[in-house]
């Protein structure tokens, strides 16, 4: 997430008891080496082996690589082949020997003829923006065109704006009464925000955007989704704009991603809820979530009413209730965000979808476990705020290979995310959790039933984190990305940090946890059984026993694990979003790498990242000053990685992204994408 972003305010007013109290309780018990390993290989990722589009005008089916009958392997054979890399506090991106990191589809990059080229001075207008890529990029995929590793479409997130960059002097306000004042500011900021498709093409190792493109598109905190699953043609969705509840405009504040393996792209809204307001009586679900009671994040509301006006498209901001029934006001408005949103990126003219069965909350990321033909499709995704929760969605459907090569993307992402089980976690002391059921008939810790306490699947969706409560969940330090390892099948979240925590239990065992940590989990025998132990703790590199749980160095040393992937070589990316001081004294944001599958004992078990194997994560890329490292994306031979720099603070200065700002010059920032070579051509990490 961003350096802005996160609400500080704690919206889990629960007892439940806290991650860091049962891992302190954890550690006393056992030590961190698992005994074996729950869950089986998960494929290797079919949705980055995507290739398609016979042609640049027709898209078609992209044939996918389909699971193997044969037994997966249990162990990466692949070998980190560089070394660990100095930090860095500088305005350019840092890379290992013998690699080059081009910028490519920085902000403002237009996407066809309708947007004039990015101007320095901020003046680009709102319909320039709709027509270009968007600020501050975030979470990323790449899938191929034409069966090539040269060829593909770029989806990319965009999280958030930053109003003093978007325009020449800020955003214009009234000074007396702190109301915005120019229409086409607010639209471009609202344009700026949420998902870009971008065709590239690589031509002797450059990679370039293809400008005019018919895959080229934008999402935008304006555009309408479709609802799909438990919430759609709700009551819940119900205003002016969609009286049937089936439709909702926009998608914002979108951090982390997906994939599936059909070959489509998810998108996750995260830090939404502060676009809304209600100052007048709120739903307890947007109570919980954070729904603002004063004013928008970026006062986007204060337009409502204006003459020019079109389509309520700033009243819907204001959640009010204001008419008599939801009919003639925007009181359901915020129920329409929150989502896990999925985009097919080969047909331009599909509508994105939003797929309520997975949840409403702040979403970070959703990543698909492991395929096995005829069992249900699993997805993973964590609830990015303090002592928050970690979630599990299991389809109603079993998996078929057939749908890899599906012939509509939409409608086999209809098989599988609209009808399903949603579960939260609940971490054990001894190492052993149990996924929760948010259905009407799961019995809460007071011994009534979720369906007694909301009411039905549709009223416990909308109101997802408070169900959460209600069944005992644990409470966790942030919960982010999730990443699945193609060869053991285990699943790694990242826990950011949480500086306000005061209780410690065995899966958040550090108190004011500055520095975050990593924890995996395998599946057991049964949807609602897991076991679970940690793998690496953040920490500085002279950190003491209580806090340097890892036994970190001057060459791996990070804080607030954020972005991470494991690409199907079975290498682990991890990125950080770093706030602490003791870090960031020494490196800017970085990525790193290791392969887990690789970290055995002697018994052939899996081990964490402790202090006599420390130096198998190693330190591979690090960001420009004032920047946050996230997102990460391969193409298919693994020649490029696409990593992503979000609010740097000078730079870029050129396309070479390693190329240092001079000293006193000082350059209009834009995020943008890295492409990550080597020099000699051959695949990036090993």
């Amino acid at each position: 997430m961003s350096k802005a972003t996160h609400n500080p305010k704690c919206f889990n007013q629960s007892n439940n008891t806290p991650f860091a109290e049962v891992l302190d309780r954890h550690l006393s018990r056992r030590n961190f080496v698992k005994s074996g390993l729950g869950l089986g290989a998960m494929t290797a990722f079919a949705g980055l082996g995507l290739a398609g589009c016979g042609s640049d005008s027709n898209p078609v089916t992209p044939p996918v690589t389909t699971p193997t009958p044969l037994p997966p392997p249990t162990q990466s054979d692949i070998t980190l082949g560089f070394n660990s890399i100095p930090g860095s506090l500088t305005d350019g991106v840092s890379i290992p020997e013998g690699y080059r990191a081009q910028v490519l589809a920085p902000w403002g990059t237009p996407l066809n003829d309708k947007a004039a080229p990015w101007k320095a001075d901020g003046s680009n207008t709102s319909d320039d923006q709709a027509n270009a890529v968007g600020q501050n990029h975030d979470g990323m995929h790449f899938f191929p065109l034409n069966d090539a590793a040269d060829d593909g479409l770029l989806c990319i997130n965009h999280e958030y704006i930053e109003p003093d960059a978007l325009h020449p002097a800020g955003p214009t306000v009234d000074p007396v009464t702190g109301l915005r004042t120019i229409l086409d500011e607010v639209r471009k900021e609202i344009n700026a925000h949420g998902v870009t498709v971008v065709r590239i093409k690589r031509t002797n190792g450059v990679w370039e955007v293809i400008k005019n493109d018919p895959h080229n598109r934008r999402f935008t905190g304006a555009t309408t989704f479709d609802m799909a699953g438990p919430v759609a043609y709700s009551d819940h969705l119900v205003t002016a704009f969609s009286p049937d509840g089936s439709q909702a405009r926009g998608t914002l504040n979108n951090c982390g991603n997906g994939s599936t393996p059909w070959g489509t792209y998810l998108t996750c809204e995260e830090n939404w809820p502060e676009y809304f307001v209600n100052k007048g009586e709120m739903s307890a679900a947007n109570a919980r979530i954070g729904v603002a009671t004063k004013d928008t994040r970026y006062g986007w509301n204060h337009f409502a009413g204006h003459d020019e006006e079109r389509a309520d498209e700033f009243s819907r901001f204001d959640t009010t209730p204001t008419g008599m029934s939801a009919l003639y006001d925007y009181r359901n408005e915020a129920n329409g965000h929150g989502y896990i949103v999925e985009i097919d990126p080969y047909t331009p003219n599909q509508r994105g979808i939003k797929r309520t069965a997975l949840g409403r909350f702040r979403h970070e990321g959703c990543t698909f476990g492991k395929l096995e033909e005829g069992k249900p499709v699993v997805f993973y995704s964590g609830h990015d705020s303090r002592f928050e929760y970690l979630y599990k969605y299991v389809s109603d459907a079993l998996w078929s290979e057939a749908d890899a090569n599906s012939s509509n993307r939409i409608a086999t992402g209809d098989k599988y995310m609209n009808n399903g089980t949603l579960y939260v976690a609940r971490f054990d002391e001894d190492g052993q959790g149990e996924w929760l059921p948010l259905v009407p008939d799961t019995v809460t810790t007071d011994g009534k039933t979720l369906g007694e306490h909301l009411g039905s699947l549709a009223d416990i969706i909308v109101n997802t984190a408070g169900a959460a409560d209600l069944v005992g969940a644990t409470p966790m330090d942030r919960p982010e990305w999730c990443a699945v390892d193609p060869f053991t099948g285990s699943v790694y979240l990242t826990l950011t940090n949480n500086t306000r925590r005061t209780e410690a239990n065995p899966a958040n065992p550090r108190l004011k946890n500055s520095f975050g940590h990593i924890i995996r989990w395998d599946e057991g025998a049964s949807d609602t059984e897991f076991s679970w132990d940690i793998f690496v703790f953040g920490s500085p590199a002279n950190g003491d026993s209580e806090t340097n749980l890892s036994g970190l160095t001057d060459e791996n040393q990070f804080a607030s694990p954020d972005g991470l992937a494991f690409d199907p070589r079975g290498i682990m990316w991890v990125q950080t979003d770093n706030g602490a001081k003791e870090v960031t004294e020494h490196t800017n944001d970085q990525m790193l790498a290791v392969v887990p599958s690789k970290l055995l004992d002697a018994d052939g078990n899996q081990k964490p990242l402790r202090a006599d194997n420390q130096m198998e994560l190693r330190r591979f890329f690090v960001g420009p000053n004032d920047c946050e490292v996230t997102g990460v994306a391969f193409s298919p031979d693994y020649q490029s990685l696409f990593a992503n720099i979000q609010h740097p603070g000078n730079w870029p200065y050129s396309d070479d992204a390693t190329q240092v700002t001079p000293a006193g010059m000082s350059i209009r920032p834009r995020a943008a994408t890295v492409v990550i070579s080597k020099v000699d051509g051959t695949e990036v990490g090993v």
